[in-house]
């Protein structure tokens, strides 16, 4: 038998040194048939907080909290461990200035199915890769387990795809929304509506109530993997869907909620949460916003989505002001999901997008409040659409084409706009961030990749991320030079140093819709932070270095 090992020694970000080195709560995780096991995660909670704290065992089994993160009180522990859950409930009495042991043993779970990750579930399902793509628009309201454990057969997937194209983007179980005007299924879920039909049948449980292939699940974390501090801060309402979440220069975290007419702020100090309502722009339309942006004065930005408009909100005096598109350039599907104020204090114009029916780009002018139409697909087959855009330090914008391949670019003195297509075909660049460089760093939600337009050279960059269907969202660089992105598939961040190209990555609590990614580059070492969408809670994540 291998000799008993201590608890490991853990930092953690803001503590002095002594304190960061006390552990308030250590043990070790083994399996019921005695081994060790590294990277289970272990979670604890305080009766009656709102804010759980997660840790990695290592390599033999051990984890341990600092006593900086855990006051003194009753705990309760979960695990993740895909295959496994604990022996028996567990909790712990946690005393001030003494340390507290609780070694955990897991057994074998009877049901695993619960326990996958969408990007599992793609992994396990039979198929051409080109069918299971098109089951990641699913994850944008609810989990792949629902559709895969249904029991639908053919004829049944055409009533619920119907009725599934007839919801606004921000709908989720708990919070269902309908479409003012929705979109043929053809628009909605491409061409082959029928085959995806058939298709769904064919892997989901109409023929048994067992799967008739083998589910697979990913390696736990090891290594680097495992070393990370994750703050998780619970929302007071399970509708709550936190899309875009950033930090301010002084520490408070905002989100946009994607199903609600709300702007929120986290104080992560002590946990509490304050709503701003923002004002109603079309009554009887889908509520919620998506994209949350700062300009250099600190003010905050809201793409409305079904709104039609943009709202800016005032920090100092916690006021919002809106702008609504013209009549003109509105119908029942306009949707702004993007809005780009990064650097319109250059001309005074800000950018924004029409995901919707108009698939068009608009920059509006501050002082006067005209707007200019860009089509940028006017002429192109095949499906497209305007998402991400950014504008770069003379607020030119870029933009990124979900449907298709493409990274756009409109001249802000002369409106030219141009398509550069990614090296990868069909790639469906998402969402990234202009560094101080002027380089677009973006998710490649097809491509499986995390991609770099240097938009001086217009030359690219790819790297592909080591998880299969992990769908890469949204990407972001830090100030250390690591790129950090996730997507909504595989309940993993991502993180790499694109000089060597070697990926680190750090396994949640739990499933996790991952949108919006955001580093806190005030911090030593960084911190990302991100919502779950469908989760109605707010994740801070330290790599421990």
């Amino acid at each position: 038998m291998a000799a008993a090992l201590g608890p490991p020694v853990v930092f953690s970000h803001g503590d002095d040194a002594a304190d960061s080195r006390r552990v308030a709560l250590s043990g070790r995780v083994r399996s019921a048939e005695g081994g060790a096991m590294e990277g289970v995660l272990v979670g604890v909670r305080r009766d009656g907080s709102t804010i759980a704290t997660t840790v990695a065992t290592d390599e033999g089994g051990r984890y341990a909290f600092p006593a900086s993160r855990l006051q003194p009180g009753r705990y309760s522990i979960r695990i993740r461990a895909v295959g496994y859950e604990l022996d028996e409930p567990k909790a712990v009495e946690i005393a001030a200035d003494k340390p507290t042991a609780a070694d955990v043993t897991l057994r074998p779970t009877k049901n695993i199915a619960p326990q996958l990750t969408d990007a599992e579930w793609l992994a396990s399902i039979p198929g051409m890769e080109s069918q299971k793509k098109q089951l990641l628009g699913c994850t944008n309201c609810h989990t792949l387990e629902r559709t895969l454990r249904s029991t639908h057969d053919a004829d049944a997937f055409m009533g619920v795809l119907e009725r599934m194209a007839g919801y606004a983007n921000q709908s989720f179980p708990l919070h269902p929304q309908r479409r003012v005007s929705a979109p043929n299924l053809v628009r909605r879920f491409g061409a082959g509506t029928d085959d995806l039909a058939r298709y769904l049948a064919s892997v989901n449980l109409s023929a048994g109530p067992t799967p008739s292939y083998t589910l697979k699940t990913l390696p736990r974390p090891s290594g680097a993997s495992t070393r990370a501090i994750i703050t998780e801060y619970e929302l007071p309402r399970k509708t709550i869907e936190p899309h875009d979440v950033i930090v301010d220069d002084a520490g408070m975290v905002w989100f946009s909620n994607f199903g609600e007419q709300f702007l929120g702020r986290l104080d992560p100090k002590t946990g509490t949460i304050t709503e701003y309502p923002v004002p109603l722009l079309r009554a009887g339309f889908p509520t919620g916003m998506l994209d949350l942006e700062t300009d250099l004065e600190g003010n905050l930005w809201l793409a409305m989505m079904y709104q039609g408009g943009i709202a800016r909100f005032d920090r100092k005096t916690a006021t919002f002001r809106t702008w609504s598109v013209p009549p003109e350039l509105t119908n029942e599907e306009t949707q702004q999901s993007m809005v780009g104020p990064q650097h319109w204090e250059v001309d005074g114009k800000v950018w924004l997008n029409d995901a919707g029916g108009a698939t068009a780009i608009y920059r509006m002018d501050m002082a006067t409040g005209t707007f200019e139409k860009w089509s940028p697909y006017k002429d192109l087959s095949g499906p497209h659409s305007v998402y991400g855009i950014y504008s770069d330090s003379k607020n030119n914008l870029f933009f990124l084409d979900f449907g298709g391949e493409n990274v756009g670019r409109i001249d802000a003195k002369t409106g030219a706009l141009r398509l550069i297509p990614t090296p990868t075909p069909r790639s469906r660049p998402r969402r990234g961030r202009m560094d101080s460089q002027d380089r677009l760093w973006f998710g490649e939600f097809y491509g499986g990749k995390i991609g770099m337009f240097d938009t001086k050279t217009e030359t690219f960059q790819e790297w592909p991320v080591p998880t299969p269907y992990t769908a890469p969202y949204d990407v972001v660089l830090d100030r250390d030079g690591d790129v950090w992105g996730a997507g909504m598939e595989a309940d993993r961040i991502v993180r790499m140093d694109p000089k060597s190209g070697r990926f680190v990555e750090y396994l949640l609590p739990r499933q996790t819709n991952i949108r919006r990614v955001f580093v806190d580059n005030s911090t030593t070492p960084v911190t990302f932070w991100v919502g779950n969408n469908e989760g109605a809670s707010i994740i801070k994540l330290e790599p421990v270095e």
